[in-house]
């Protein structure tokens, strides 16, 4: 394998920083030490990094998860590198919501820019049944998403109990196996979906000493000219793609500040980065409830009513559906309604022409599906390119998977999007450190 390529130990002065150049060094170096699923994950990730250091300048933080169905596809790497270029990074495994608390107190209390904090093994976490712990730390990450938002805690002993306010807003970085993560947190985040290194997919071995040396310079260049352009950050509404709107258009609203701010082909590649995750990436799994819709929406087939009897029976009749076992029972009429109910849709009486009387479900009028259908699963043609609903539901999707490029030839070529991240993406020689120690061939 080729020797490690340059990174940064130059210090320019504040005048000739250069955003763009210092996020394709972010880029490359991740590139160096992680195996992407595609081309757009290193950048996104090298922007959500660089969005710590303003946190403050923006209405959100958006999560950014690391995903995979089997242990040992390198999601703990990914927080370990961007543990090296993040604002006062907290690499933690198993804190509690009370000590994330009171860490993210004690920057506010200082008047300093909220922590990192880098949350590796959630799925062990949320993976478990819903118990007041597992809860009170999904309702910290859902809550701090936003800046400002506090929580009211008690403190001291019983005679001298009082009600603290904890400020909660802090950017967060999740790693866990993939189906144990909740979606109230999934829908505020940007997920990257890791697998396992095939063969002829080769990084550097990873030395944290020597990574450190090596991220530092990097790190201060990074806080020194986001630092420079934070209040530019703070009132800047960046154009959206086309298609992204409400939530993931507040997720990505960040990201595509910094990127409009560095210049050269960050705009445009931040842009494409944007458009896979929230438009072209696989959609979320359903909830039970759209599922249900959706599959009421196939057994009605254009007719205009379906009785109770016949409706249940199609359901549980379908391949692959969870109508045969929920928790253990069958869909009954009792659940079917329980589960119908929060989207207005009830049973009515359904008049047959022997003058049989039976209750049943309306695919229009009064408590029908009509309204259900139209919000939770609309057509291509009710929806559009702009349609706020799909957009959301993609937004916890995986990035689709892509060939990675295979680095046993170099590690600093640069990856092409659709958009083509241009040859300014891993221009890592402009730096020039050279670490000998890290030579060696990538395992």
């Amino acid at each position: 394998m080729s020797d490690l390529p340059d990174f940064t130990t130059q210090t320019a002065p504040p005048a000739a920083l250069n955003g763009a150049a210092i996020l394709d060094d972010i880029t490359a170096f991740l590139r160096w030490y992680s195996v992407y699923p595609d081309d757009h994950c290193a950048p996104t990730y090298a922007l959500w990094l660089a969005h710590t250091h303003a946190s403050l300048s923006f209405y959100i933080s958006p999560r950014i998860i690391f995903s995979s169905p089997e242990p040992g596809s390198g999601k703990t790497r990914d927080l370990e590198l961007g543990a090296l270029f993040a604002h006062n990074p907290r690499l933690t495994i198993s804190a509690t919501t009370a000590a994330l608390y009171r860490r993210i107190a004690a920057s506010a209390d200082e008047g300093q820019l909220p922590p990192s904090i880098f949350f590796d093994e959630v799925d062990a976490i949320f993976g478990r049944s819903a118990n007041p712990q597992v809860e009170d730390l999904r309702a910290l990450l859902n809550s701090g998403y936003k800046r400002g938002a506090t929580v009211d805690r008690c403190e001291g002993d019983s005679k001298n109990m009082k009600v603290r306010e904890f400020p909660v807003f802090s950017p967060v970085a999740l790693a866990g196996l993939a189906g144990n993560m909740p979606a109230t947190i999934t829908t505020r985040a940007i997920t990257i979906h890791k697998r396992k290194r095939a063969p002829g997919e080769v990084v550097h071995p990873y030395r944290e000493r020597d990574a450190v040396v090596e991220a530092d310079p990097i790190r201060d260049e990074l806080a020194a000219w986001i630092s420079e352009v934070a209040g530019k950050l703070e009132v800047a509404r960046p154009t959206m793609p086309r298609g992204v709107e409400d939530r993931p258009a507040e997720v990505w609203e960040p990201l595509l500040a910094i990127a409009d701010e560095a210049g050269g082909h960050w705009p445009e590649t931040a842009r494409a980065a944007c458009r896979h995750f929230v438009l072209e990436a696989e959609p979320a799994e359903q909830s039970l409830g759209v599922q249900l819709l959706s599959d009421c929406r196939a057994i009605f087939d254009g007719r205009d009513r379906v009785t109770s009897e016949e409706l249940i029976t199609a359901l549980r009749r379908l391949d692959e559906s969870p109508w045969n076992d929920l928790q253990g029972k069958m869909l009954d009429v009792r659940r079917l309604a329980g589960l119908l109910k929060p989207y207005g849709i009830k049973s009515r009486d359904i008049k047959h022409p022997d003058g049989k009387v039976t209750k049943g479900y309306y695919a229009t009028g009064k408590f029908s599906f009509t309204d259900a259908w139209r919000r939770y699963l609309p057509t291509s043609q009710e929806s559009g390119a702009t349609s706020a609903t799909n957009a959301t539901s993609q937004l916890s999707g995986v990035a689709h998977p892509q060939p990675v490029a295979d680095r046993s030839a170099t590690a600093t070529s640069s990856a092409t999007t659709e958009n083509a991240l241009t040859s300014e993406v891993a221009n890592v020689a402009r730096v020039a450190h050279k670490s000998s120690s890290l030579g060696g061939d990538a395992a």
